[in-house]
């Protein structure tokens, strides 16, 4: 392992969002660790794919208390120091296969059964999880002294548009980052006596494979027709604006949580 660059934890690295930051830290010279929860072969091709040295890959279910506090602690020992977060990891489809299509759980279309069960594991995994991990992240870096004259650390968080205009199809999901919005602003104030800044990014549609579906079908039109800019962010887009919010210079960011919806959704 190198002890160039900062140490960066992705989570949900294997594909999309994920898979671009862990390129675009990268190739700013940092080492990364591509978290995944089940796509190994996927993870494997964004680890070979990260310019530079000192990467890995690491599995774990966020969903799970135990499986996350493994995690940060390989992370740690990966790269020596943790510097940077990114919560990006996220559930947004119902397991039990509640609703008509993408694991839609609508309050008038659902059984209670599948309403209790989409709501259980969407914030289990999308709030829970990245609380769970910052704290073991948090920890990690007020114990463990950074590089000379860098920050001691930086928490980046993946929210979403639908936490400000509603999901009725998908509710568990706009709750859940609703709620790491608030997390993430909560954990701002309690982190900064201690050098850590903690921000949130609420992106809207973004080109995906998990978007691919809605985007290639009969709603794709109306959904680009939702910025002026007639098109969906990129996952690089994004990637770009986790790379400058978790930069060192960043740290007035701290609390705030960044619209980057193209003006589809105006507050």
């Amino acid at each position: 392992m190198t002890t160039s660059g900062r140490g960066v934890l992705v989570t949900g690295g294997s594909r999309g969002v994920g898979a671009a930051t862990a390129r675009a830290f990268a190739e700013r010279g940092d080492r990364v660790v591509v978290h995944y929860r089940g796509a190994e072969d996927r993870a494997r091709e964004v680890l070979g794919s990260l310019p530079g040295e000192g990467h890995a890959m690491l599995q774990a279910d966020l969903s799970d208390p135990e499986e996350t506090r493994r995690l940060a602690e390989q992370a740690a020992e990966a790269l020596g120091r943790i510097d940077v977060l990114v919560n990006n990891a996220a559930l947004f489809l119902d397991p039990a296969g509640g609703g008509s299509r993408r694991g839609d759980h609508r309050i008038t279309d659902v059984d209670y059964d599948s309403w209790v069960s989409a709501w259980q594991t969407t914030l289990a995994t999308n709030l829970l999880g990245p609380a769970n991990l910052t704290f073991c992240i948090a920890r990690h870096m007020m114990e463990v002294a950074p590089a000379e004259g860098m920050p001691v650390g930086r928490v980046v968080n993946v929210g979403s548009r639908g936490a400000y205009r509603g999901e009725p199809d998908v509710p568990a999901y706009g709750a859940s980052k609703a709620g790491l919005h608030a997390f993430g602003q909560s954990m701002a104030v309690a982190l900064a006596p201690h050098g850590i800044s903690v921000v949130s990014i609420a992106p809207g549609f973004i080109a995906t494979d998990m978007a691919a579906t809605l985007l290639d079908g009969p709603t794709g039109d109306a959904i680009r027709g939702q910025s002026p800019y007639g098109r969906v962010a990129t996952p690089e887009e994004v990637a770009a604006a986790l790379v400058t919010l978790a930069e060192p210079g960043a740290e007035w960011a701290s609390g705030a949580v960044v619209d980057f919806n193209g003006a589809s959704y105006l507050r």
